[in-house]
C-alpha cells in the first residue's frame, strides 16, 4: 500500500503543474524516492489533473516486476536517477511550453529576469538529444550522466523536456516555474522586437 500523504503530496503538485502546462494531459511523469530501494511513480494512463491512489505505482529499483509494466514510460530515467544521484528525492519531467519552444532556435537560455538570474544562474544549456528515433533507449544514461556531471538539478532537452530534481519538492516546482515563467517573458520580449 502506497503512503497517503506522498500520493496527496504528488496529486496536489501534478494538478498544480498541470495547470501551470508543465505536464499534458497524459504527458509527464512525478516521482519520489520511498527508501533506497523504491520509489513511487505516475502510471502510464495517469491524467495529471486527476491523480489519486490508482494514478501510481511503487517500483523496486532492483528487480522488475508487473508493476513496470503499468508504470510511466519515464520510470527507468526516474530509477537510474535514484540510483545514481543519492541528493534526488524527487523528479519531475514535462514539456512546458514556452520553454520546449525556445529550444527549437537557442543552444541554451539566457535568463533576463530577476527570478531566473538569481535562481537559476542566468543560463540554462539545452541539451541536443540527437536521434529523436533512438532516444528512449539512451535517455536513462543519457540524461542521468548529464546531471550528474553538469551538478545542475535541471536538464532542457530541445524538443522533449524538461528534467529536474531536488531533495525538496518545494524547490522542484520553483525551479520548474521560474524557468518556465522566464521562457515566458524572452517570449514576450522577441515579439516587442
Amino acid at each position: 500500500m502506497i503512503d497517503a500523504n506522498i500520493v496527496k503530496l504528488l496529486s496536489d503538485l501534478s494538478l498544480t503543474m498541470f495547470r501551470k502546462n508543465f505536464f499534458g494531459i497524459y504527458h509527464g511523469a512525478i516521482s519520489a524516492k520511498l527508501d533506497y530501494n523504491s520509489f513511487i511513480i505516475n502510471s502510464a494512463d495517469a491524467i495529471f489533473d486527476e491523480m489519486n491512489d490508482n494514478s501510481f505505482c511503487e517500483l523496486n529499483m532492483t528487480k522488475k516486476d508487473y508493476r513496470w509494466k503499468i508504470a510511466s514510460i519515464e520510470s527507468d530515467i526516474h530509477s537510474t536517477i535514484y540510483t545514481n544521484i543519492h541528493e534526488a528525492k524527487y523528479i519531475a519531467f514535462g514539456v512546458p511550453i514556452y520553454t520546449t519552444a525556445y529550444t527549437f532556435e537557442h543552444d541554451e537560455i539566457v535568463l533576463d529576469d530577476f527570478f531566473g538570474k538569481t535562481t537559476l544562474g542566468g543560463k540554462v544549456p539545452i541539451y541536443d538529444p540527437g536521434d529523436f528515433n533512438t532516444w528512449y533507449d539512451r535517455n536513462a544514461l543519457e540524461i542521468t550522466k548529464y546531471l550528474k556531471e553538469s551538478n545542475e538539478r535541471i536538464m532542457v532537452i530541445r524538443g522533449i523536456g524538461t528534467y529536474v530534481y531536488d531533495r525538496d519538492i518545494n524547490n522542484l516546482v520553483k525551479r520548474v516555474a521560474i524557468l518556465e515563467n522566464s521562457c515566458r517573458l524572452l517570449s514576450l520580449k522577441s515579439s516587442y522586437q
